[in-house]
C-alpha cells in the first residue's frame, strides 16, 4: 500500500488500475470491487 492524500483511493494490481475514487468521486461497492479483483487475479 502507498499512502496518499487529498481523498485519493486508488487500487492497482500488477500495474493495472482497478479503481480510482478520484475518477468516480465515490468509494467502490464492496461486492463489485471484490469481483473485479478476482477477475484480475486470473
Amino acid at each position: 500500500m502507498i499512502p496518499g492524500s487529498g481523498g485519493a483511493f486508488e487500487v492497482t494490481v500488477n500495474g493495472d488500475k482497478l479503481y480510482s475514487k478520484l475518477d468516480t468521486g465515490v468509494f467502490p461497492d464492496v461486492e463489485e470491487f471484490i469481483s473485479e479483483m478476482e477477475k484480475s487475479a486470473k
